[in-house]
């Protein structure tokens, strides 16, 4: 993995293995379990996946893939299709 947008496949594809909801932690939980060694071979984004994650899943909200954020109980990511 070279940049952060294979952050955005991984949220959807978390999400989908919850059943379409569930909370930053355990998508968090979900990446790692499944994509450590991308992770650890990334780079510096290695360091800052935590935190991009995040503005990965803002520009998800844009798309309309995932609820907005008034739209899904507080610190849980819901997807809008």
């Amino acid at each position: 993995m070279r940049n952060r947008s294979m952050l955005s496949c991984w949220i959807v594809e978390a999400l989908k293995f919850y059943g379409g909801s569930a909370s930053i932690v355990k998508i968090c939980e979900y990446i790692w379990s499944n994509y450590e060694l991308s992770l650890r071979e990334s780079g510096e984004l290695f360091y800052t996946w935590q935190y991009d994650i995040r503005w990965e899943a803002t520009r998800l909200r844009k798309q309309g893939v995932i609820k907005s954020a008034n739209q899904s109980l507080q610190g849980i990511w819901d997807l809008a299709v």
